[in-house]
């Protein structure tokens, strides 16, 4: 198997996460498995479980990283975030790289899920591509708005190269 490499902008979103060793982790919409591989590969005790909508997606991602699956730190599943019912109670974070859900829509519940999961200290990051330029302002006003309604503090990060923008709500 052809060694697959994690584009920058995601090692960029995982770093500034601080992933540790302990952390509970649930990453939504995990596509083809380069921020789950990248958040594993920094786990001992700690687990992510990923999610997402797409049957391809969660093939890839298991594909990607049957390593950690067989380790039993990662748990892969095809579900959407409306009708998931986390099995960990105490996430420490929640990953989310170009999900729409948190902006094109109300997404009231999910805020409120992962407001219930998240432990006090805990934090979701949202991280979307800064393209095209225009959809940024609006990405960052309901994407916040969203998740500051749910009790989360708001903060924004931008990485100019690649163009990526983060939005993290801490409980």
């Amino acid at each position: 198997m052809a060694v697959q490499t994690i584009p920058p902008r995601i090692r960029w979103a995982v770093d500034l996460m601080d992933v540790q060793p302990n952390d509970h982790v649930l990453e939504i919409g995990c596509g083809p498995g380069a921020g789950a591989e990248l958040i594993c590969s920094k786990l001992e005790s700690g687990k992510l479980f990923a999610i997402d909508r797409s049957e391809s997606g969660v093939d890839r991602t298991k594909r990607r990283n049957q390593k950690y699956v067989d380790s039993g730190r990662l748990a892969v599943r095809q579900i959407d975030l409306a009708t998931l019912r986390v099995p960990v109670k105490r996430l420490t974070k929640v990953f989310a790289f170009n999900v729409n859900l948190f902006w094109v829509r109300s997404a009231d519940d999910e805020v409120a899920l992962l407001h219930e999961r998240v432990v006090p200290g805990g934090a979701v990051y949202l991280f979307y591509e800064a393209n095209p330029p225009e959809l940024v302002p609006n990405i960052v006003k309901k994407t916040s708005e969203s998740l500051a309604k749910a009790g989360f503090r708001v903060s924004v990060v931008e990485q100019k190269a690649p163009a990526v923008i983060g939005i993290i709500g801490r409980r």
